[in-house]
């Protein structure tokens, strides 16, 4: 049995956001002089979207609520059982669907005009940094505590982010949609090193959207799944056409795109749904599933076409930025404080007290980690991946 509704079992849906942190506004990249100049739509490169720092963080809280008012109990993590609220909050974990598809868009447009080597460094830089922190804490918790069983080769594999190709096990369930954040940036990085135009990338939209097709009416090898992605990709597809509808309006391909993006969407998400109801004997209901991932949808159709604008303030920008890290540490490491004192706490003030001191967490990782941390790796980084080339 899965340790997360979320997790990877069927389907294959391994929990927060491909990372909800990415920060890497649209238009903040310089487009490459090498390359010829595309139409873009006037202003589309000049804007931080904040409003998508106010998704991440709506994202973010519904899947740590969806966590410690309804998955803690129901896998025995915690005492604390929330009847009334967790009717509710059991729908929090498809906040990731919507991270899924804010990376899809933000991935896209941060690696368009950059050389591939840049977009690499920029992934790199994002990811591990707040990762290798969250790792090392919530292994050092988890074994402190005995609650989660951590091996000393385990923590080492985690480290990489790459364990799910060698058959580790995450220290923390929520890890799972980070294997399927690199799998995506292996595709967008494809299409960086043959060059990022609007046809070519919607050609590769068409090209996805067939596999995908194809993979879920079994006439593909499973092994083409995993890079994939069937079970989600009609997220990342449509946050890259979104991403072009961004840049150059929409049209009607550009809808067709998102129309059938929309329609597996909702297929799988009911069949997911249906997954998620038998592994923990409750119900789902398909209405709220399917209205929930059409507003993910409409929302997002909104911000591309840039009617969202008025909603954004400059300190979204700020708690968007601890999204991330506060995915990474949240789930197990507040399944022991839940384990530990719901018995002794009143449940509300419980949760919302640990939700408080894990944005406070999240906080001092950001700011004590990512931070400095963030530039000097990145000069490493691209120190090293010019060095073939000062060599030669």
């Amino acid at each position: 049995m899965s340790a997360d509704p979320a997790a990877p079992g069927r389907g294959e849906r391994p929990t927060d956001p491909g990372p909800p942190g990415d920060s890497e506004a649209p238009g903040e990249r310089p487009t490459d002089p090498g390359r010829a100049a595309e139409p873009v739509v006037p202003e589309a490169a000049s804007r931080r979207l904040h409003e998508l720092d106010l998704l991440r963080i709506g994202a973010a809280v519904a899947v740590v609520v969806f966590h410690y008012t309804f998955s803690g109990w129901m896998q025995g993590h915690s005492p604390a059982r929330f009847p009334g609220l967790g009717e509710v909050s059991r729908y929090g974990y498809l906040g990731v669907d919507l991270f899924f598809v804010i990376s899809g868009f933000v991935v896209l447009l941060s690696a368009w005009g950059r050389p591939a080597r840049a977009f690499v460094v920029s992934r790199i830089v994002r990811l591990y940094p707040a990762f290798w922190v969250a790792v090392t804490l919530t292994a050092l918790v988890s074994v402190a505590s005995g609650r989660f069983r951590v091996g000393f080769g385990q923590y080492l594999a985690n480290l990489t982010m790459l364990n799910p190709v060698v058959g580790v096990a995450n220290i923390d369930v929520v890890y799972w949609t980070l294997w399927a954040e690199l799998r995506f940036y292996l595709l967008v990085l494809a299409l960086a090193l043959i060059g990022l135009t609007r046809r070519r990338v919607l050609l590769a939209l068409w090209a996805w959207l067939a596999v995908t097709a194809a993979s879920q009416l079994g006439m593909l090898p499973g092994f083409v799944d995993l890079l994939g992605q069937s079970t989600f990709a009609h997220y990342f597809v449509a946050g890259m056409a979104l991403g072009v509808v961004y840049r150059h309006g929409l049209t009607w391909e550009l809808g067709a795109i998102l129309a059938l993006c929309w329609g597996n969407a909702l297929y799988r998400g009911v069949g997911f749904a249906a997954g998620v109801a038998d592994r923990y004997r409750t119900g789902f209901s398909p209405v709220v599933v399917c209205a929930v991932i059409t507003a993910i949808f409409v929302v997002m159709i909104l911000v591309a076409l840039r009617r969202t604008a008025g909603l954004g303030r400059p300190w979204m920008a700020v708690a968007g930025a601890l999204t991330y890290p506060l995915y990474l540490v949240h789930a197990h490491v507040g399944f022991v404080v839940l384990a530990g004192l719901g018995a002794a706490v009143n449940r509300y003030v419980l949760v919302v007290g640990l939700m408080a001191v894990m944005g406070v967490l999240a906080w001092g990782i950001h700011v004590g980690v990512e931070r400095p941390v963030a530039p000097r790796l990145r000069r490493v980084l691209r120190s090293v991946a010019r060095a073939p080339g000062r060599a030669g």
